[in-house]
């Protein structure tokens, strides 16, 4: 612990000492008041240079959410989808579902928001047949507006689950502006997105972008006003450099993967949702994705043995300090309502399996795997040479010891197994066109609104052949009639009881096969600096998760904004620090103290890191790459 905190205490006095430097000779400068602005990090990976709410795959963090906004938004905590745009939802008959939006909407320009809006939105992808919410029309006939404020959405065949995963994630969009948008694919939307949400975008540069509240947000009078005046969403590619902004209270909110939290966290006051281990919720479940189509993998018994001889405790333990806990083994995250009301445990008493060697080496010898040669490794069972390969991207140093611990795992029971770490580019066309033998992946294994998004993904039935690139799911390439049959009854059963039953089904399917391992639950990563904001959810006050990826923030981070108060106002007699943040564009931006809510004093002075200045001293620090959650 001590190296530890003498490493992060290094790493601030060096970037501190950047800080003072005169980077830039910007020929703008923006004054931000720091007790009035909010730095967040975890969701950005690259310039931000898309708000295309249309095209969500492409979208900044924040686009959906902050800038547009969805008629609903769904509480994972409580398993429960809340009007938002909407004021109500329900189905009227088997094929017809009503949405009744709230009184009073309207676009960031002051144009009112109305019914013709939303079916403006819908019949938009049905025109543009490549945005990302365009496969609805495949079983949406028509929209139909009633009123201003009431629209029929009528199905030729209602998709139950989907639809309830559409209704917080499709954005709704204005259509003044947008009818004059004929290629929306490739629409970057940077100029002046006018959305209806409580921010709008202010600036943008090559590390990060801001918004500013908008003060004439239609929620007021529902919500109250979000406490930040400005949210800066910075780049942040070291999760040490993460560590040591959190630590000097320059970045306020971090959805990162910090391995030194559980060693500094009380130190510096730095909230985390659980006190202590494992610190964070999951959120997804990380899998081990075996290659079904070839030997031994298309053996079920083979893959159950693998299952006996992998230790989730120990990937648990040295892959995140145990910041995770280990799968269940059906994988499903029955920490959250909307997947324990479905959980089979009798199944699971069944054809569930635990950390077991002796078991696995019982099967394995049973099959006719055995060490022929005397090299430590079983052999085929006509002789042959048995050798395998785990992948994943290098860089992601958490998944990089998983992988570890598993080839090691499977060593103690005369399996070889060879960690492979190509860079994500090359992961990514492995996994997608299934070539790979073993690969951790955990991309669409997250919690939704409804269970079927996840058995979908992790099952899906339409995947591509071996070679050719399939972006759904089911890496490795799973067949099973009787899955995409129950997964097609679900999706569209109105009657929950039987929906249950086909989950059951479905699980017990998955554990006598086994397509997959189930190794951790990824967490919900989240830290949160107490030096500026305050009231954090937590598990003792868990009115929102607190998450700011990509289509999360209707998910929980919108009420987390609406919750976080400042810590205190400044007086005029406090001492004030600007906090200078550049690129290589042509502004500059500064962060200030404030003398009250509503005005800024600034310095000469330029001092400490905020955001991406800290970027500079990335040279002096061990950088760990993450693309990912």
């Amino acid at each position: 612990m001590k190296k530890i905190l003498a490493t992060v205490l290094g790493i601030v006095f060096v970037l501190s000492i950047l800080g003072q430097a005169d980077l830039t000779s910007a020929k703008e400068q923006v004054q931000l008041p720091r007790g009035e602005t909010l730095y967040v990090g975890g969701g950005l990976w690259s310039q931000p240079n898309n708000f295309n709410p249309t095209v969500s795959w492409a979208a900044v963090t924040g686009t959906i959410g902050l800038i547009y906004e969805t008629l609903f938004i769904y509480d994972p905590l409580k398993d429960k989808l809340e009007p938002w745009l909407a004021e109500s939802g329900k189905w009227i008959n088997d094929n017809t579902y009503q949405v009744k939006l709230k009184d009073g909407l309207t676009w960031q320009d002051g144009k009112p928001l109305t019914a013709e809006d939303v079916k403006f939105t819908f019949d938009y992808a049905k025109e543009h047949s490549g945005l990302s919410y365009s496969p609805v029309w495949g079983w949406l006939k028509e929209v139909k507006v009633i009123d201003d404020r009431t629209v029929q959405f009528i199905f030729s065949e209602p998709h139950y689950e989907e639809w309830r995963y559409w209704l917080y994630n499709i954005a709704i969009i204005p259509e003044h502006i947008w009818k004059n948008i004929k290629d929306p694919v490739n629409y970057a939307n940077t100029k002046n997105p006018i959305g209806s949400g409580m921010y709008k975008l202010y600036k943008t540069d090559q590390m990060r972008f801001i918004l500013i509240r908008n003060d004439n947000w239609w929620g007021i009078k529902y919500y109250g006003k979000p406490a930040p005046k400005y949210i800066v969403y910075v780049i942040v590619y070291s999760n040490n450099l993460a560590l040591s902004m959190l630590v000097k209270g320059d970045l306020d909110w971090s959805n990162f993967f910090i391995p030194g939290i559980p060693d500094v966290k009380s130190r510096y006051g730095i909230v985390t949702w659980f006190k202590d281990k494992p610190y964070h919720l999951g959120i997804n479940t990380a899998f081990l994705f075996l290659n079904t189509q070839e030997k031994p993998l298309n053996n079920p018994e083979f893959r159950r043995a693998l299952a006996y001889a992998i230790n989730p405790n120990e990937i648990a333990q040295r892959a995140s300090q145990n910041q995770v806990t280990p799968a269940n083994p059906t994988g499903l995250l029955i920490q959250y309502p909307v997947f324990k009301k479905i959980y089979d445990e009798n199944a699971v008493k069944m054809y569930g399996f635990s950390y077991d060697p002796k078991k696995a080496n019982e099967i394995l010898d049973k099959l006719g795997f055995k060490d022929i040669n005397g090299d430590g490794y079983r052999e085929f069972p006509d002789g042959k040479p048995l050798k395998l390969t785990i992948e994943v991207p290098y860089g992601w140093t958490d998944w990089m010891e998983m992988a570890r611990v598993i080839s090691e795992n499977l060593q103690l029971v005369g399996i070889r197994v060879d960690p492979k770490f190509p860079d994500y580019s090359k992961y990514y066309e492995d996994i997608t066109k299934g070539s790979f033998d073993m690969a951790i992946n955990n991309f669409g294994s997250q919690v939704y609104a409804t269970p079927w998004e996840w058995f979908n993904w992790l099952l899906y039935p339409d995947v591509a052949p071996i070679g050719k690139a399939s972006y759904s799911g089911n890496w490795g390439r799973y067949k099973n009639g009787k899955v995409a049959e129950l997964l097609h009854m679900i999706n569209i059963e109105k009657d929950e009881n039987k929906k249950i039953q086909y989950y059951h089904e479905l699980q017990e399917i998955f554990l006598r096969d086994l397509p997959y391992i189930p190794l951790i639950y990824n967490g919900a990563w989240f830290e949160a600096s107490t030096q500026y904001w305050t009231n954090w959810p937590d598990a003792n006050h868990p009115y929102a998760l607190p998450l700011s990826w990509q289509n999360y923030w209707q998910m929980g981070g919108l009420k987390v904004l609406l919750h976080i108060k400042p810590v205190k106002a400044q007086t005029p007699t406090e001492t004030t620090t600007t906090h200078t943040v550049t690129s290589s564009s042509t502004s500059t931006v500064s962060t200030t103290s404030s003398t009250s809510p509503t005005s800024a004093s600034t310095t000469n002075k330029t001092g400490g890191i905020c955001g991406p200045v800290s970027l500079v001293g990335l040279a002096l620090i061990p950088l760990l790459f993450r693309r990912r959650r």
